[in-house]
């Protein structure tokens, strides 16, 4: 079910204004896409609260500015619901920590530090009920775990 400001889940409710517009933006397109509804919401939130966090204050004001998401938006395909199940991998390639989803074309998010990407790819992971793995510099498999939504 699509949303828009003036209807969307609960659990939204208590977010930030412009985070509850990249999230519901977010949610659209990845309902566009195939995504069930309850994984879709914490994957939205997520993402949401991480673009947040890392935007500059320009980008910032010009989504404020932007119109707000409508139920029947088209989105770009952005992604790909099968993916939704498989594990994610914290590795080290081209002088960067990059957290991938197997069997994705290309990484989710790069990393300078291996405590950034191991951060983002733990929320990854909880979020899509699936299991981490962290490999070491050289390529050995560090560890691997469950990370849970708390």
């Amino acid at each position: 079910m699509p949303w828009d400001m003036n209807d969307y889940p609960d659990s939204m409710k208590n977010m930030d204004p412009l985070v509850r517009k990249k999230a519901i933006d977010i949610a659209n397109a990845l309902e566009d896409e195939g995504y069930e509804e309850g994984r879709l919401i914490p994957i939205a939130h997520s993402q949401a609260q991480e673009w947040y966090d890392n935007a500059s204050d320009e980008e910032k004001k010009e989504f404020e500015k932007a119109d707000d998401p409508q139920k029947d938006d088209q989105h770009e395909e952005s992604g790909n619901p099968d993916l939704v199940d498989n594990d994610v991998q914290v590795i080290y390639e081209e002088d960067v920590w990059k957290v991938w989803t197997k069997g994705a074309k290309r990484p989710d998010e790069t990393f300078d530090h291996k405590d950034d990407a191991v951060d983002h790819a733990e929320k990854v992971a909880a979020n899509k009920e699936s299991k981490l793995f962290i490999y070491k510099q050289n390529g050995d498999l560090q560890t691997t775990k469950k990370p849970s939504r708390d």
